[in-house]
């Protein structure tokens, strides 16, 4: 079975900075992935170098079988971005972010047809935003941001998906439901790679688990991946102290 995304020996500098070293992963259909570790530890620059966004010094990646570049022509990747890299003041609707989804089946004409409307109609009943399609994208709560981009890969009907933190700064009920999308999502056979500092929230969202740090330390079932030993490797003996802590 071909794999959703296979990284093999890749490195990356920017600069004389090492953002990554010698990474490896392999990721199937069917699964959910969390991607964890500290600041600056490569967790975007290795979102970036999937999605063909930065250019590896060495080594390979490949999404589908195919390049990131047509993986990303095709649609079969979605990329939900952090939120700061996003700008909120451009003049676009709810409905216009998540029909962007759909750009690569558009044809020459760039116009919509019936199919690609009723797309972002299931895609945004998905999510639980129809009745704020009109509005302004950047007039929306945190979480509901993250749920229209979620929308926007459903209706492009991306088989891999990779989310940059998409639980910062988001409300309890926009959590719940993009918890509930993604493993539906991979239930359906896409391939989901979240990014996230929420450690305990881990084990309940995630089938398994990539500690990085620079390289990959550690890649297993999130009980595995979590253990104070890997942890301390990763974020130091601090983290290793406050989880021993009484409640």
């Amino acid at each position: 079975m071909t794999a959703a995304i296979r990284v093999e020996g890749v490195t990356v500098h920017y600069g004389d900075v090492l953002a990554l070293d010698g990474v490896d992963v392999t990721l199937d259909h069917g699964r959910v992935c969390g991607l964890v570790g500290m600041n600056g530890s490569g967790k975007s620059t290795l979102f970036k170098t999937i999605m063909g966004m930065v250019r590896p010094d060495t080594g390979t990646v490949s999404i589908d079988g195919g390049t990131p570049a047509r993986a990303r022509k095709t649609g079969v990747i979605g990329y939900v971005p952090q939120s700061e890299d996003v700008d909120w003041s451009f003049p676009l609707s709810v409905r216009d972010v998540v029909m962007t989804g759909r750009y690569g089946r558009l044809g020459f004409t760039r116009r919509p047809r019936r199919a690609d409307h009723e797309a972002v109609d299931h895609a945004l009943e998905r999510v639980e935003l129809t009745e704020l399609a009109g509005r302004q994208i950047g007039q929306l709560s945190g979480g509901q941001r993250k749920r229209a981009f979620v929308a926007r890969g459903i209706a492009q009907g991306a088989r891999v998906l990779l989310l940059d933190e998409p639980f910062a700064g988001v409300d309890k009920r926009s959590e719940a439901t993009i918890t509930r999308l993604l493993k539906e999502l991979a239930a359906d056979g896409a391939a989901v790679l979240i990014s996230t500092h929420d450690l305990h929230a881990l084990p309940g969202l995630a089938d398994e688990a990539i500690l990085l740090m620079r390289k990959v330390l550690a890649h297993g079932s999130p009980g595995e991946v979590l253990r104070p030993e890997n942890l301390a490797l990763a974020f130091g003996l601090d983290v290793l102290q406050r989880e021993e802590e009484p409640a």
